[in-house]
């Protein structure tokens, strides 16, 4: 008899621990992550959040006396397994972080940096996927006449897109987002967040956030940590509506956090 085909996670993370030297950051974490969803991270400042994110394209091996424990399956890898290539992981999981950090490039150079340095020489090429990538993060019709100009030259809501354009150049197939608008005023916010929404049809997309609404408005699940645990995980409908712990209903009517 024929087996039901069973739909593989994305990312599956099983019983992850990490110690940054003696202290227990992260503490028996297992989640699925399903292909193009956007999983909003929520919880306290010093929960783990920022912690667990840069997990998957391996930040934290950064960082000095750092051990990890459990699993991390990217499409079926362990992507903390010897035979990995962190350049290689970090192509196909790419970052945005909480302030726009452009180069000081222009804003054509910005973006086709990764391209260059992965050794991609076509210059037609390069144009092209510098085109797709800002027209995917919505600044193409803002920069295209001043590509040639710094990029330091645009707004911070725009640094932000660019940014993300600059993840997208290299064609990852998840996108990690820390905070993302928190440096940002709301008009640019919404940009972002109406991003994000696109994005998702062709990304997955891991967010951590503070701001509560932005979870409830861009995320399909969501996690919220406590003190290095996950609480819970759920669809963020049942989070915010119907959580299953005191502690995640406490969190996020403001009791505390």
């Amino acid at each position: 008899m024929a087996t039901d085909y069973v739909k593989k996670p994305k990312i599956a993370v099983k019983d992850i621990n990490l110690y940054y030297g003696d202290y227990h950051a992260l503490k028996g974490i297992t989640m699925s992550i399903e292909e193009n969803n956007v999983i909003a991270l929520i919880g306290p400042s010093g929960c783990g959040k920022s912690t667990f994110l840069r997990l998957f394209n391996r930040m934290n091996d950064l960082i000095p006396n750092v051990k990890v424990t459990g699993y991390v399956m990217v499409d079926g890898q362990d992507i903390n397994d010897r035979s990995t290539k962190v350049d290689e992981l970090r192509k196909n999981i790419g970052m945005v972080f909480q302030k726009p950090n452009p180069f000081p490039k222009s804003i054509f150079e910005n973006v086709a940096y990764g391209l260059r340095v992965n050794g991609v020489k076509d210059k037609k090429f390069i144009e092209e996927r510098v085109e797709r990538s800002l027209r995917q993060s919505a600044l193409w019709d803002e920069v295209k006449d001043k590509l040639k100009k710094s990029a330091f030259e645009l707004s911070g809501g725009q640094q932000q897109r660019l940014c993300i354009a600059r993840a997208l150049a290299i064609e990852p197939s998840v996108i990690l987002m820390d905070e993302p608008a928190s440096a940002l005023d709301p008009i640019s916010t919404a940009k972002i967040e109406e991003l994000i929404y696109e994005l998702k049809n062709q990304y997955t997309i891991i967010i951590v956030t503070h701001n509560m609404q932005q979870a409830g408005r861009v995320s399909d699940k969501t996690a919220f940590f406590y003190m290095g645990e996950l609480i819970e995980y759920d669809t963020t409908k049942t989070i915010f509506t119907n959580p299953a712990n005191t502690r995640t209903q406490n969190y996020i009517t403001g009791r505390f956090g």
